[in-house]
């Protein structure tokens, strides 16, 4: 697929967090995750118990262990998103292994043994929301650079009227006069 003459698969899709450390630095990329298909694979949304009432059976929304099976999925969900963004940077997790659901929500605890602040913490999973969403601050900075290219193709290198008249002379060569000598 092209989109005005680009290939949308060769533009960068990482969004970068610099954090200083003394006189070095950590760098943290996180890519956007295309589809969630493989967190639905792995961690199916749980369904609420039934219960029987005059109409009939119906979900029991209610359910405490529903509720709490639902908090869960949701957690997981999000730690999903981090841990999976987070893959170009590279990180050695303690506990945090990225094949095992049940260990992605460790990724807070991982990081705060490793000695970053709760500062920093939110800022590694802002970046990892940067990289999943569209938002205004990015679709302003496109179009703000997509105006100035198209300032640039507007502008010309040659002058920016017709002259009004052309000075004229004698051909280069007439061929009603001839040969010259």
């Amino acid at each position: 697929m092209r989109i005005g003459g680009i290939d949308p698969a060769t533009l960068p899709a990482e969004e970068v967090l610099v954090l200083p450390r003394g006189e070095e630095q950590i760098i943290f990329r996180a890519r956007g995750l295309p589809d969630m298909d493989e967190f639905d694979t792995l961690c199916p949304e749980p369904k609420p118990p039934v219960r029987l009432t005059k109409a009939g059976k119906e979900p029991n929304e209610e359910d405490a262990n529903w509720r709490s099976a639902m908090l869960a999925h949701g957690r997981r969900r999000v730690a999903y998103m981090v841990v999976k963004s987070l893959e170009p940077s590279e990180i050695e997790w303690d506990t945090v292994h990225p094949d095992n659901p049940k260990t992605w929500t460790n990724y807070a605890e991982d990081l705060r043994n490793a000695g970053f602040s709760q500062v920093e913490i939110n800022r590694i999973v802002q970046l990892v929301w940067e990289a999943n969403c569209l938002d205004e601050a990015k679709l302003e900075r496109a179009r703000q650079v997509f105006a100035r290219g198209q300032q640039l193709n507007d502008a010309s290198s040659g002058p920016s009227t017709e002259p009004e008249s052309t000075p004229s002379g004698e051909p280069a060569n007439d061929s009603a006069s001839g040969p010259r000598e």
